[in-house]
Order: C-alpha cells, then sequence, then structure tokens
C-alpha cells in the first residue's frame, strides 16, 4: 500500500489548483489537544513547539472546562492566563498559528470546542445528569440537555462574536449536544464537526445501533458546519503520532486572522492522513459554499487530491452523500485512479429533495472499512476513509 505522505512543508504554500492564489495557502491543522491544565498527561509549556517540530503549521490548546463533578481535570484561572501567555509566545504569524481555546465538557450531552475567547465558560454546576443545579428543564429532548445547552448559547450570544464554536466527538455522549439543538444566534460562529478524533471516524458512530450518523443529525438540524479532523491529544508527543485526525484549512494567510476566516467560510476537510491536499467545487462553487439547485440536475464537481508520487494511478473512490437514516445515502459515486498533476472531473445528478446538503467522502477500497461499516453495502465496499469535505449547502430558492 503506497504510503500518503509528502515531504513536510513542500508545497503548502501552493494554491489550489482549483482557485490559483485567490483560495489563499493549504495550512496542516490540529485544533483540539490537551495538557496537564485540565486532564492532559503532558507539560502546556511543550505542547505548541511539539506541534510546530511536527510539520503543523496551526496549532489549538483546548483543555477542558468541566462542571464541579470534575473539580480536578478543568481549567482554571491561573491555567487559562497561562496557556493565553504560551499561544502568544508561539504565534509568529507567516509561519506558525497557535492558537488558545477551551473544551466546554458534560457527561452526558458532549462536548464543544470553543476558540478564539477572551475568556473560558465558567464550568457549569453540573450534576450527573447534565442540568446546571437551579435552572428548570423546559424543553423537549434528552433528560437534561435543553437547560445546559441554552446556558451555553446564552453564554455564547452574549459575548463580542469573537469565538468560534464546534462540535467534538460527536454523538459519543447519548444527549448529542441535546439533539444539535440548532440556535441561530450562532448559526455564523458554529464552524465545525468534527468527523475524525483520534482515528475513530466519527460517520458511524452509533450507526450500529439505528442512531442516525452524526452528520446527518447536525446537518439537517440546521447547522451549516464544515467538517475536520483532530488528534484530541492527551499525551505527551503532540502532532507526531501518525493515523490520528487532522484538518486541512484553505487560508488566506498564515495568521490568526487567516485562520479564523478559513474557518467562518468553510474552507476545510478532515482527514487522518499526513499533508493530505484536497479541494473540490460544486459547478464552480467552493466546498463549504451555498450551491444553488432549485431543481434535480446535472452538478459538475472538479476535485484536486495531492497525496504523493507514490499514489499516482491507485484507485480510490468518491462518493457524493446525502440526508439519509441511519447513514446519509449514497447519493453517486466515482472510482478514479489518483491522477498525477491533474484535476478529477466528474458530473452527478443531485436531487435537492434529499436534503439541504451534499458532502463529498473519498475513500480507498483497497483497505478495510471501519467496522460499523458491515450492514452497509455502499460503505462497507467503499472501504476506508481518507478525506470528508465541508458540505455544499444547497439553495432550492429559483436563481
Amino acid at each position: 500500500m503506497p504510503a500518503l505522505l509528502i515531504a513536510r512543508g513542500r508545497g503548502q504554500r501552493a494554491g489550489s489548483r482549483l482557485f490559483g492564489s485567490r483560495a489563499g495557502q493549504l495550512l496542516h491543522a490540529d485544533l483540539h489537544n490537551h495538557t496537564v491544565l485540565s486532564d492532559g498527561d503532558g507539560w502546556a509549556e511543550d505542547a505548541f513547539g511539539s506541534m510546530r517540530a511536527a510539520g503543523l503549521d496551526v496549532a489549538a490548546v483546548t483543555d477542558h472546562a468541566y462542571g464541579i463533578s470534575e473539580p480536578t481535570k478543568t481549567i482554571d484561572d491561573d491555567g487559562w492566563r497561562k496557556l493565553g501567555k504560551l499561544a502568544d509566545a508561539a504565534d509568529e504569524p507567516g509561519r506558525f498559528v497557535a492558537v488558545r481555546g477551551f473544551e466546554w465538557s458534560s457527561p452526558t450531552l458532549g462536548h464543544i470546542n470553543i476558540w478564539g475567547s477572551r475568556w473560558f465558560v465558567e464550568p457549569l454546576p453540573l450534576r450527573t445528569d447534565g442540568v446546571p443545579a437551579g435552572r428548570a428543564i423546559a424543553d423537549e429532548g434528552p433528560p437534561g440537555a435543553p437547560a445546559a445547552i441554552v446556558a451555553l448559547y446564552d453564554w455564547l450570544a452574549s459575548r463580542d462574536g469573537d469565538e468560534l464554536v464546534g462540535f467534538n466527538h460527536p454523538g459519543r455522549e447519548k444527549g448529542r449536544f441535546g439533539l444539535f439543538r440548532y440556535d441561530h444566534r450562532l448559526a455564523e460562529r458554529m464552524v465545525s464537526l468534527e468527523m475524525f478524533n483520534r482515528d475513530e471516524d466519527y460517520l458511524y458512530e452509533r450507526v450500529d445501533t439505528g442512531t442516525t450518523s452524526p452528520l446527518v443529525a447536525c446537518l439537517d438540524a440546521g447547522w451549516r458546519v464544515g467538517l475536520i479532523g483532530v488528534t484530541d491529544e492527551h499525551r505527551t508527543r503532540w502532532g507526531f503520532h501518525e493515523g490520528l485526525g487532522r484538518t486541512g484549512l484553505w487560508a488566506r494567510s498564515r495568521d490568526r486572522h487567516g485562520v479564523r476566516d478559513a474557518m467562518l467560510r468553510r474552507r476545510m476537510f478532515a482527514t487522518r492522513e499526513r499533508d493530505l491536499r484536497v479541494d473540490a467545487t460544486a459547478n464552480g462553487v467552493p466546498m463549504g459554499g451555498t450551491l444553488p439547485l432549485a431543481h434535480t440536475g446535472t452538478v459538475k464537481f472538479r476535485l484536486e487530491f495531492g497525496a504523493g508520487p507514490d499514489w499516482t494511478g491507485h484507485p480510490l473512490r468518491l462518493q457524493v452523500l446525502q440526508s439519509g437514516s441511519p447513514m446519509p445515502a449514497v447519493v453517486a459515486e466515482l472510482d478514479f485512479p489518483v491522477p498525477r498533476g491533474k484535476l478529477v472531473t466528474w458530473t452527478a445528478r443531485v436531487d435537492p429533495g434529499h436534503g439541504g446538503w451534499l458532502v463529498l467522502r473519498i475513500s480507498d477500497p483497497a483497505r478495510p472499512a471501519d467496522r460499523r461499516a458491515a450492514g452497509f453495502a455502499d460503505y462497507r465496499s467503499a472501504g476506508r476513509t481518507i478525506a470528508y469535505l465541508s458540505p455544499f449547502f444547497l439553495d432550492a430558492r429559483p436563481s
């Protein structure tokens, strides 16, 4: 099996073959990591340097903010200030981007990353069911879900708008963020859904029990998120472990502003492969954008896939995913050999009646599929996921 490797740092400043310099440059990012400031093993002083040495362009440390049920595993005021100083010291615009964040953490509802905040939310005094003490449950949903999620969303909505927000290892906790409770106040700033966390593929989370895939549940709830991969590192060699989640960001500048802008535009993809280059358009619209599609019709996809010379000619599969249950429906697929220096062009029929979004998934049929794909022929035959591209959001209104 060819190794998905590119010489580190080589070509990373080159623009997308689809857009040239207009798309900016590809930055390799890890946006979710931990240190001893919460429940990690490694010193916070070492984290950013380790990720830079590992070849990452963008690194975030996002220690937990738990409730009082986890008093020894949460960041505190001193830790938050320290993390800010470390990120500022490591940040070098034009070369390396260091970001401070925190992970709001409920043991029943799920974990949510928040980047770019000047402060971390006071840990909610959570009981074991995730309900803030003294608050009544007024809405439907899993036990305790609305009260805690509403409290967090209210806190975010009261801020100055700098924070970016993302759903972490979605569906791992049964509450699923109050069934991915939608809040229009955060529509722009809820930017991400983790498709890879560590070595796990979260497309399949709990689908073997009949539960809807987190990808479908999140997008069908109305969130317009980009897709990312993260290592969620708790050990001491941040950035060096192979086969764990990573994010590709198409950023207009190699600095915090450029990273924030790329995340707001959903110009990102999720992978577990080091230094992968992926970009795509649908009828000329970049991934993460809005595709006008009033009726069923053909959509022309153009794909850039860069995986190193050893992969030239290797057969891969490209799937178009739309809403379905428990797994997304595979509405079209293409087997293609990895080209040398060329774009993959493909026309497929898309029906906006199948949901307000579509996602491109790239897989390797020669590598075993996730064990939870056993009951889903389209996914079992497609093999191991290589990348998820951020969705194209369909606008069914006539032009």
